[in-house]
């Protein structure tokens, strides 16, 4: 396999949620994760946006979806989006029981009104 500057095909992700949202008590729309480091961040449409503070502060751009049954990843540096790439550790989605928006017992009941957008 061709290696890729700033993905790590061995790193596992470092848990099934955004760490970020639990360790302040917050909630996700979507999750990415880190392609070199495994860090598992909230999206840009969830309220604190974990993923790209993560790029901003580690360089770190590359993150695939940490949604299950999707593969793309996004390159913050670029803005470039590819279909595809290399197969990162598993697992390659959250647990298939927890839900979008998440986790549940933390999602407000007009959780659209604080999606970004």
């Amino acid at each position: 396999m061709t290696e890729i500057e700033g993905i790590d095909t061995s790193v596992p992700p470092s848990g099934p949620g955004c760490g970020d949202c639990d360790t302040v008590g917050g909630w996700w729309f979507h999750l990415r994760r880190c392609a070199q480091c495994g860090h598992i961040g909230c999206c840009d449409s969830s309220p604190a946006q974990h993923a790209t503070a993560h790029w901003k502060s580690t360089g770190h751009p590359l993150v695939q979806s940490f949604e299950p049954g999707e593969s793309w990843f996004w390159n913050y540096a670029t803005d470039d989006l590819y279909d595809a790439g290399p197969a990162l550790a598993p697992p390659d989605g959250h647990p298939a029981g927890q839900p979008a928006p998440g986790p549940a017992d933390r999602v407000p009941q007009d959780w659209q009104r604080h999606l970004h957008r």
